[in-house]
């Protein structure tokens, strides 16, 4: 069972000793405020209605009903023309001693704007890391649905509902959250990958919460069924996914002219991540390709191919990892430049295909760039990356490879100034991005033989990061030199 950093719990055992249980005395003395919020929200008073919830709240926390009636009051006081919370009341709010307090707070704040969904992430994660469980199950859906309905979805959000539902064992809501990301980043190999994992848990999680009276319930009824699943693991994983394929394509086939569900029969067969099923996909968007010229369904087939490769790589990578004393090895290294190579030019003409079709779409852009110059190709890909860079998204590494591209290209006063440029405007400073700039700014420095900006802008990469790649010997070098010639 995965964490909220992708690492690994205990398991049911944790997550039942971290549970919030209320006992049923403080259910009894919390109903008492939520009945005179109840009372004083009838006559239109939202705001002490609210305090009178919160209160309440602070006895019994993991009431869902509670929690969804200020919801629904809060809504009326959004609707009759309530104003967000001010700076000065929410200076008044009582400090965060603790997470459930932390909880609480992101509530009330919720409560003033019901609406923001980042009000309603914090509760989320204030909820989970107070023990909060059931509150998790009630506020996740509500955050999830807002998301998905923005008009530009927040692709963060998707992924912390994804990994807090995997802490808590909901494997289905974990899977939802996961597609929902993975729409708004169909290439990215790593989110199938992960859809995969949920898959291999999805029966375990079918009817449990539902017919649960608690999170506590539904985890005890779960460790019985994981025991009972961990033997065959595998067996129920492949079943449930030739069962998801099997019902997408019916689905499709019952509606042969809908997009949405012959989208969802291509995501069940390239879910499996095996060649079969995907090769599937592949000859199955050919056909709607050639029927209809629609260029998405030629687009996805490009994306599983590309998926197709990415998994070959790590397998080939993780092979070579464990063959270093092999005779051979060196052959293989040079394969798999042979193969990498390979791999990015698929994966440039894929894009460039892409923005043929798209032009406006920067991020094909941008992959084209990023390929292009991976392959050698630096002179072409300097005007695609100057193109990239009025995208806020991809400026700051865009500016990087610019730099490099025209450091390698022979125009070290370019890239000097290129980089200069993206250093002074960017604010973090010690993070990997900042010592690559750096890094490649005092190349350039030194190329253009002005070696003490260079060694200063080395000197600054090595007080973050010592071992940063060859800065170390490269310090050593410029001041050995500057001795010798003083």
């Amino acid at each position: 069972m995965a964490d909220t950093n992708g690492g690994k719990i205990s398991g049911e055992d944790d997550l039942l000793k971290n549970y919030r249980a209320i006992p049923e005395e403080d259910r009894k003395r919390a109903k008492v405020f939520f009945d005179r919020g109840k009372t004083v929200a009838d006559t239109g008073n939202f705001e002490y209605a609210i305090e009178m919830y919160i209160q309440g709240l602070n006895v019994d926390p993991e009431n869902v009903e509670a929690h969804q009636l200020l919801r629904d009051i809060s809504l009326k006081r959004k609707a009759s023309g309530g104003k967000d919370m001010g700076m000065m009341d929410r200076m008044k709010m009582p400090k965060a001693k603790d997470e459930k307090q932390t909880m609480l707070n992101a509530e009330k704040l919720l409560a003033y704007s019901p609406g923001d969904t980042g009000r309603m992430v914090s509760l989320f994660q204030a909820a989970f890391k107070a023990g909060c469980y059931d509150t998790v199950l009630w506020i996740g859906p509500i955050a999830q649905r807002t998301n998905a309905d923005a008009k530009k979805p927040d692709y963060k959000t998707f992924i912390i509902l994804r990994d807090i539902y995997s802490s808590v064992g909901e494997y289905k809501l974990a899977t939802d959250a996961c597609y929902l990301a993975s729409t708004l980043r169909p290439d990215d190999m790593e989110l199938q990958h992960e859809m995969k994992n949920l898959a291999a848990h999805l029966t375990m999680s079918q009817g449990k919460y539902g017919s649960a009276k608690s999170f506590r319930e539904s985890m005890r009824d779960v460790a019985v069924q994981e025991k009972l699943m961990d033997a065959d693991k595998d067996v129920h994983a492949e079943d449930a996914m030739v069962k998801a394929i099997s019902e997408a394509e019916e689905a499709w086939k019952a509606a042969p002219e809908d997009w949405s569900k012959f989208s969802k029969y291509i995501d069940s067969l390239t879910r499996t991540e095996q060649l079969e099923h995907e090769n599937r996909a592949i000859e199955e968007l050919d056909a709607a390709y050639q029927k209809t010229s629609q260029f998405r369904y030629r687009q996805r087939q490009g994306v599983i191919r590309m998926a197709q490769l990415s998994r070959q790589d790590r397998s080939i990578r993780q092979d070579l990892q464990t063959s270093k004393n092999d005779p051979d090895y060196n052959e293989r290294i040079q394969e798999y430049k042979e193969f990498l190579a390979e791999r990015l030019r698929t994966e440039l003409e894929e894009f460039k295909l892409v923005l043929e079709h798209y032009p406006t779409d920067t991020n094909a852009r941008f992959q084209v760039a990023s390929r292009m110059f991976q392959l050698g190709q630096h002179q072409d890909a300097i005007p695609v990356l100057q193109q990239v860079r009025s995208d806020p998204k991809h400026r700051t590494e865009a500016s990087i490879l610019l730099g490099q591209s025209f450091l390698a290209a022979g125009f070290p006063e370019e890239a000097a100034d290129t980089l200069k440029a993206v250093i002074d405007e960017y604010q973090a400073k010690g993070d990997e991005r900042s010592m690559k700039m750096y890094y490649w700014y005092a190349r350039a420095l030194e190329e253009k033989k002005d070696t003490p900006t260079a060694l200063k802008a080395y000197s600054q990469v090595a007080q973050w990061n010592f071992n940063f790649g060859d800065v170390q010997a490269r310090i050593k070098k410029l001041r050995a030199a500057a001795s010798a010639t003083s």
